[in-house]
């Protein structure tokens, strides 16, 4: 029986399969994994600096964030009960 992948290899996935059909050496496994890892968080910093840009955040900004109280308050009962 035969059936669909729930989740099929992204493009990333198929093309490091075809470029590393072989075994590395650990050591290389690492180092591949490592530049991978600040490849993408390089991008994540670089989105996060557009919208910190386009939004006009600045250091008072987070230090409004930091100061606020955004935890969602609850109704405290006398019954013990939660609602």
């Amino acid at each position: 029986m035969t059936t669909k992948s729930q989740h099929p290899l992204s493009n990333l996935q198929l093309e490091l399969l075809k470029t590393f059909s072989r075994n590395v050496p650990d050591e290389d496994l690492l180092a591949i994994r490592k530049m991978l890892t600040q490849y993408f968080a390089q991008k994540a910093a670089a989105v996060a600096d557009e919208v910190w840009e386009s939004e006009g955040f600045s250091k008072e900004t987070v230090t409004a964030w930091r100061k606020a109280h955004l935890r969602t308050p609850y109704k405290h009962t006398t019954s013990g009960s939660a609602e």
